[in-house]
């Protein structure tokens, strides 16, 4: 498995293979993680009834992956990298503040996985009365990191061929997971569960829109680049939302099933989202699903990895993509060490600072999601490279846009993950305040949606085309 040599340089025509099908395993591979089984334990703590987090999830999910499959499209038509190609809507050296924000959330996030993936692996392992918990968890992070590292680091081709494996043994080993706990669903129990209101869904709904799809619309580009121009746009999108979510789909609803039919599990959930699905299953098994957590949390690192390696190199640090992604990989493994092993209480508080960084990435989604579907043409190659070029060095108005969403956004989100983000919600009490119906809806993320591409929309229309004129 030869080491990608291509960085954030535009694809040469020769290597632009494949077909649109192709997308379905990076997607797939990233996105059947066991933590959407726990998924379903959390829509239904939106108060709701089993078909409402069933509708939920898949409308949440849907509506996600069909921005992350409009951002693939600017990676068929113009063959460059997400933060490459979001200079267009941002200005040379304007992009500079979203490529930043996305790599905070990239390596957040590709740290937070492996984290999950070591402990879950202590948890699950310390069942089977045989190891250590340290030892079981220093072999879960060497699986993980290595994993990571490996398919971050060597880039495109290794990562296509490696999720294929990664997806199709996770899916198996699931399957078997959902045969072996069939029987702990008890569906007159989760059938009696009364509907909840309409904040809740709405809740439960931007739920699934941020927890699931939302996160991977500044990485789409990065794998659909490699595709010849004259892929059916259709088919790129398609093949996108259909591998991301079809699993996604199936697991939050299985895993509302589950939660429905025990209190007491919904309630572990809460506590260890992947270890307590393990008080199901029957001892002989525990080994084979400490596999499954840790290859379905790996999958989405892996992506994180080689995205952030790009973005990095975006946004001006001048070395190969392999050195940046190493860099990256470097980073994850201080902070894998550091949650695992020595911060007391840091993991909630961290997960609390991603979600602050996802209402800006909402914002800028909807933004570069608009400048692509408001082109009828490819992005300029040379100009995205180009100070001097079409696209400008600093776009004030999609940075005020963004800021404008942002601070709007955040003022309409509850945020209880650590006391030192308490500040957000400054404008619930338009809605009821902090302890009313709305106040968990985190409606705040809609309204970053809505903000950036109707303002986009209205203030890039005529300059996208005189753009696409010259």
């Amino acid at each position: 498995m030869n080491l990608e040599v291509n960085g954030t340089n535009v694809i040469s025509e020769s290597e632009r293979t494949g077909k649109a099908a192709s997308l379905f395993w990076p997607w797939c591979g990233a996105n059947v993680s066991l933590l959407a089984l726990s998924y379903g334990s959390f829509f239904l703590g939106f108060g709701i009834s089993f078909w409402q987090a069933t509708a939920a999830a898949f409308i949440g999910t849907i509506l996600s992956f069909l921005l992350v499959g409009f951002s693939s499209l600017a990676g068929k038509r113009s063959n460059a990298p997400t933060m490459v190609l979001s200079r267009a809507a941002f200005g040379i050296k304007g992009n500079i503040v979203p490529g930043l924000l996305s790599y905070l959330v990239f390596v957040g996030w590709e740290t937070v996985l492996v984290s999950l993936a070591t402990l879950a692996t202590g948890t699950i392992l310390v069942r089977l009365g045989n190891f250590d918990r340290d030892v079981a968890m220093v072999l879960g992070f060497l699986i993980a990191a290595a994993l990571t590292i490996y398919g971050g680091v060597l880039g495109h081709g290794v990562i296509m061929r490696l999720q294929k494996y990664l997806t199709i043994i996770t899916v198996a080993t699931t399957f078997l997971y959902i045969f072996l706990t069939v029987d702990s669903v008890n569906w007159s129990a989760v059938s009696v569960i009364p509907s909840g209101n309409l904040q809740g869904f709405i809740g439960a709904l931007i739920f699934g829109i941020t927890g699931i799809g939302l996160g991977w619309v500044n990485s789409a580009a990065d794998y659909s680049r490699y595709l010849p121009r004259t892929t059916s746009s259709r088919s790129v999108v398609g093949w996108t939302v259909f591998g991301a979510s079809i699993v996604p789909i199936g697991l939050v609803t299985y895993g509302a099933l589950l939660a429905g039919s025990d209190p007491k599990l919904s309630e572990a959930i809460a506590m260890d989202p992947i270890g307590a699905l393990t008080t199901l299953l029957p001892t002989w098994y525990l080994a084979i699903f400490a596999l499954i957590a840790i290859f379905g949390l790996v999958g989405g690192a892996i992506l994180d990895l080689y995205s952030s390696g790009l973005t990095l190199i975006s946004v001006g640090l001048p070395v190969k993509r392999h050195v940046a992604a190493s860099i990256d990989g470097s980073v994850m493994l201080v902070g894998t060490i550091y949650i695992v092993w020595i911060a007391d209480n840091f993991f909630y508080p961290f997960q609390g600072f991603l979600i602050t960084l996802g209402v800006p990435i909402a914002t800028w989604s909807a933004i570069f999601v608009t400048d692509v579907l408001l082109r009828k043409r490819a992005y300029d190659e040379i100009d995205l490279y180009r100070l001097e070029g079409r696209y400008g060095i600093w776009n004030l108005k999609s940075l005020t846009l963004m800021a404008i969403g942002s601070i709007i956004g955040w003022g309409f989100v509850t945020n209880t993950f650590a006391s030192w983000l308490s500040w957000q919600g400054y404008f619930l009490w338009l809605i009821g305040g902090k302890d009313g119906e709305w106040a968990y809806a985190n409606v705040g993320v809609l309204f970053a949606l809505a903000i950036g591409a109707g303002g986009h929309f209205l203030i890039a229309r005529k300059v996208i085309s005189q753009q696409e004129l010259s």
